[in-house]
């Protein structure tokens, strides 16, 4: 069975193209929607590249209509996932993909985690707190930011005369390395929970 990945982001898009050009190689998975909650968000245009169907959505269609978990119930995936998504997941989509929705934090969680603790904000805290280490984290999402169940980790050193802009660098180069992989896996393990 080929399983379905639906990508929510708000900015670039770099890390939802690497996504989907991992599962186009692969096979395994395909991205069948990415959906932005902004309009002129880059990542829509990267879709377009892509020839993966989008749509930008507003605050009042997540929080206050059915729009979004509409939309995401006819598309039935196997996986949603954050990629630079800044807004916090409503809990009657948490409810209805329950343990299916994952994002990956661009520093060492439950660090440098919680609301507005986002991109660059991310890599200056890390800074300031005079980090040896920093990496990513993969985890499930839940009604809190960064609060849900760890999958995976994985670190790089922060080195003396880094900059939020160098250190950013290597964090994403784990991201691409990894965030894909790892959803390969959760994937593999819905095929066959004896994994």
């Amino acid at each position: 069975m080929k399983h379905k990945l639906v990508i929510l982001a708000s900015g670039n898009g770099s890390n939802a193209q690497h996504i989907a050009e991992y599962f186009q190689e692969k096979g395994s998975a395909s991205v069948s929607l990415i959906m932005s909650n902004k309009r002129d968000a880059y990542v829509l245009e990267r879709a377009r590249k892509l020839n993966i169907p989008s749509i930008a959505f507003t605050w009042h269609d997540l929080y206050n209509s059915d729009i979004v978990l509409s939309r995401l119930i006819a598309e039935n995936p196997s996986l949603i996932v954050l990629a630079g998504f800044l807004w916090l997941i409503p809990e009657i989509i948490i409810r209805q993909f329950n343990g299916q929705i994952i994002n990956i934090h661009p520093a060492l969680l439950p660090k440098f985690g919680g609301k507005g603790m986002y991109g660059a904000f991310v890599h200056e805290a890390v800074l300031a707190a005079n980090e040896k280490e920093s990496g990513i984290t993969i985890h499930l999402v839940n009604e809190k930011y960064d609060k849900g169940d760890i999958i995976f980790q994985a670190r790089c050193a922060v080195l003396p005369d880094d900059t939020p802009d160098s250190l950013a660098h290597r964090i994403h180069e784990l991201e691409y390395r990894h965030y894909p992989e790892v959803m390969e896996k959760l994937l593999k393990n819905k095929t066959n929970p004896a994994l």
